[in-house]
């Protein structure tokens, strides 16, 4: 059984085909700077060259187009017809109360990823372009939507409440729910196993850091809080998101600039985080080299982010009253040492140390922690699609 999964971020797809017999990887590949000049596919199937195309991908339609192409192509692909594939399985960010769990996509499906729109409006148009694009392209081949905010469901009261009227909870289900689920789920319990860690008495902090990012706080295996909320614009400044701020910041903007709430939104989700600060690019490697070559701005942002993810391990760190181990992941966690150096030099106080030499690592599963360091810090490369690909294959 051959199973396609497509994640489709903000301004990326990542994909895989996964042969589910024996969970082997026929395909990968990232679609990168999507919407952003300079879109690139990169195209890896197992045992021969790796295709890099750059080609223009104003979208996640044409995204998905080329990744279809790919897999078929008579050099590059691992499949000669679409009918191969078994099932797709998609990364879907949102869907309010109405799924918590996986499901086969249908039409009530579907409106539901739609109607949540407003709730993950870099996500969820993206997510429902993938499933839709696959369905043009494989007629009859079902589709699974595995929702980002499963993991999180375990988090109790206080940490999901927000301090609103507890009419708009009741009436609108208005609370914290967290997202970046699968990659979270999937990442703590291989920090439990690669660090032999006692599952039922861990405590890990997992920072999830890519064009989008969250850190989540697990014992146990269990996510008892988590730095996104109702949408994915609440907690770390991100590529183009603001993160937290205070509230009244959106009303001044409107007053000032004579916009409505939704345009203001808009300009957070959007405009903000370190693109917003450094006004270089979304894109961490942009930043930095703007702020190597002295851009200010580049610099402010690029400290702005670090700063933040410090602050929301320590407080991570008191709500769990302790830690075991601090894990980076996804895009900038994996592959960015000066980040990871940046963000633990602020954890002395947890007798936090690194090993310069094993940080300078990429793409493996490491320990970076110095001999003496009194918390366990690991790069694990997150493996949403193979999650997303387990989920798939109970379904169907």
């Amino acid at each position: 059984m051959k199973i396609l999964v497509i994640n489709c971020g903000s301004s990326s797809l990542k994909y895989q085909l996964i042969d589910m017999e024996n969970e082997e990887v026929l395909a990968k590949g990232l679609c990168e700077r999507i919407g952003i000049a300079g879109s690139k596919l990169t195209h890896k199937p197992a045992g021969k060259d790796v295709l890099e195309k750059e080609e223009a991908m104003p979208d996640h339609q044409v995204a998905v187009k080329l990744v279809l192409a790919a897999l078929q192509d008579k050099v590059y692909g691992v499949i000669s017809d679409v009918n191969e594939i078994a099932a797709v399985g998609h990364r879907v960010l949102h869907a309010g109360k109405y799924y918590s769990d996986s499901i086969v996509v249908n039409e009530d499906v579907k409106k539901v990823v739609r109607d949540c729109f407003d709730l993950g409006p870099l996500h969820n148009p993206a997510n429902l372009i993938g499933i839709e694009a696959c369905e043009a392209a494989m007629p009859g081949i079902p589709n699974v939507a595995v929702f980002d905010t499963a993991f999180h469901q375990t988090m109790p009261e206080k940490a999901y409440m927000y301090a609103i009227p507890y009419e708009y909870y009741e009436k609108y289900d208005i609370r914290r729910y967290g997202f970046h689920g699968t990659s979270h789920r999937f990442v703590s319990k291989r920090t439990i196993e690669f660090g032999k860690l006692n599952p039922d008495n861990s405590k890990v902090i997992v920072c999830h850091l890519g064009n989008g990012g969250s850190i989540s706080a697990v014992v146990n295996g269990k996510c008892v809080d988590t730095s996104m909320g109702l949408t994915p614009l609440e907690g770390l400044i991100m590529g183009t998101r603001s993160g937290d701020l205070d509230p009244a910041v959106v009303q001044y903007i409107a007053n000032k600039e004579g916009k409505d709430v939704n345009e203001v939104i808009n300009i957070l989700n959007k405009k903000s985080g370190i693109f917003g600060i450094s006004g270089v690019s979304s894109d961490f490697r942009d930043v930095q080299k703007a702020q190597r070559e002295g851009n200010k701005r580049a610099d402010i942002a690029v400290e702005a982010f670090v700063y933040r993810v410090a602050k929301y391990i320590g407080a991570y760190v008191a709500a769990m009253n302790g830690v075991d181990a601090i894990t980076f992941t996804a895009g900038v966690g994996e592959n960015d040492a000066v980040i990871r150096n940046a963000i633990c030099s602020y954890l002395g106080y947890l007798g936090v140390t690194v090993d310069a030499k094993k940080n300078e690592l990429r793409g493996e599963e490491v320990e970076i922690s110095g001999a003496d360091s009194k918390v366990k810090v690991y790069v694990i490369p997150t493996n949403e699609e193979l999650a997303i690909a387990r989920e798939t294959k109970a379904l169907i």
